[in-house]
């Protein structure tokens, strides 16, 4: 029931239009919900939320999205931006610069259907201002270029444009997909994310996260 499909880090080609059917269609010019790489399942997520170190936000002082620079190089081209829109489309051409000249996508989000990558946004699952109050203020330069452009983890999504900048960098205590259905995922990814780079959490976004990941079991959470 909670099982996501392995998404390996992959470079995309940059062949004149190439097809990267990396997501099966769902039926006839339908886009796939987009799955991340794998991440922890429900159980582990609930255990791992619990090991989060609890802190209030930390000053945004020297804060700025170029102390996160992205979207970096994957070879071929591409950068991390159009490997994600590739590996979260279906049926993906791209031109010779790697830009993704057709395919369809689905926000998971909020459940719309795009042909146009012009109308995604590539989310950070864990936003950068977020991450940068939750202690990545104190990372190096290259440490934040890694989390910004992370592919191993469950970090980067392609969801519309919309979604994502209502979301802007807001924690789950203040942000929730419009989507219940996709809270599940939501919760398991953010606390892995957070797992993965020992990043905090507040009480406010421990007890969303609790909420959040009952949903898994069919419950509604406190």
């Amino acid at each position: 029931m909670f099982s996501l499909r392995s998404w390996p880090a992959r470079t995309a080609t940059a062949a004149t239009t190439t097809i990267l059917a990396l997501v099966p269609a769902a039926g006839a010019g339908a886009a796939s919900p987009a799955e991340l790489p794998p991440t922890l399942s429900a159980p582990a997520a609930q255990a791992q939320l619990q090991q989060l170190v609890i802190a209030e936000p930390r000053s945004m002082a020297g804060y700025s999205r170029s102390r996160f620079p992205h979207w970096t190089s994957q070879g071929h081209s591409c950068d991390t931006r159009e490997t994600v829109l590739a590996r979260d489309g279906a049926d993906v051409k791209q031109d010779e610069n790697c830009r993704a000249i057709s395919g369809t996508w689905h926000s998971v989000y909020d459940g719309r259907d795009f042909t146009n990558a012009a109308d995604l946004d590539i989310d950070h699952m864990v936003p950068l201002a977020q991450a940068w109050r939750s202690g990545a203020n104190t990372w190096t330069d290259a440490r934040r270029r890694q989390f910004a452009n992370d592919l191993e983890g469950p970090q980067l999504l392609a969801v519309s444009a919309a979604s994502n900048r209502s979301k802007g960098d807001q924690s789950p205590d203040q942000w929730k997909p419009p989507l219940r259905s996709y809270w599940c995922t939501y919760s398991r990814a953010w606390i892995d994310v957070k797992s993965r780079y020992d990043l905090t959490v507040t009480e406010a976004e421990r007890d969303a996260l609790t909420e959040m990941v009952a949903t898994c079991y069919g419950e509604t959470g406190a």
